[in-house]
C-alpha cells in the first residue's frame, strides 16, 4: 500500500512545523532575529542562565547548529558566553541587560502567532500535550532510536 501524504503523521508534522516557523518570520525579522535565535532567548528568559549543553538538549539542537547561533546573539549583545570557573570545559550562556530588555519588545509575539493558528486555548493545550507525548515516545522507543 502506498502512503498518501495527507494521511502520514510525519508529513502533517513537517508541514505544520514549516508553517509555524514561516508565521514567525515577519514578526521576528523587524527585530533582527531568526526563529531559532528567538527560541534561545525564550529559554533563557524562562529558565535563566544555562550551559551550552543544556540549551542544546532543551532546544534539540546539536553544537554545530547552536554554536554559530549563539555567536550571532553574542555579537548583537543579547547574550554572553563564559567558561565556568570550576570546570572550564563547561560554557554558560547568560542574557545581557540588552537581552533582558528585549523581552519587553517581544511580549506580543506569542499572542500574534497564536491568533494565526485557528485554535482555541483548550485545543492548543491538548495539541501541546499530544506533541510532548509523541516526542517522548520517539525519543525513548527502541524502534525509533535504533541507528
Amino acid at each position: 500500500m502506498v502512503a498518501v501524504l495527507d494521511d502520514m503523521l510525519c508529513f502533517s508534522l513537517y508541514a505544520a512545523s514549516r508553517a509555524m516557523t514561516a508565521a514567525y518570520r515577519p514578526v521576528l525579522e523587524p527585530l533582527g532575529l531568526t526563529y531559532p535565535q528567538y527560541l534561545v532567548l525564550v529559554a533563557l528568559w524562562s529558565e535563566g542562565t544555562q550551559t551550552v549543553g543544556d540549551l542544546g538538549d532543551r532546544l534539540a539542537l546539536d553544537s554545530g547548529t547552536l554554536s554559530p547561533l549563539l555567536r550571532r546573539l553574542e555579537t548583537r549583545g543579547l547574550i554572553e558566553r563564559a567558561r565556568r570557573a570550576a570546570d572550564e570545559r563547561v560554557v554558560e550562556v547568560t542574557l545581557t541587560e540588552e537581552g533582558v530588555r528585549m523581552r519587553d519588545e517581544m511580549d506580543d509575539v506569542q499572542p500574534r502567532i497564536f491568533s494565526c493558528t485557528g485554535l482555541d486555548l483548550d485545543s492548543a493545550h491538548n495539541l501541546i500535550s499530544a506533541l510532548h507525548t509523541l516526542t517522548e515516545g520517539l525519543r525513548t522507543t527502541p524502534e525509533a532510536t535504533a541507528s
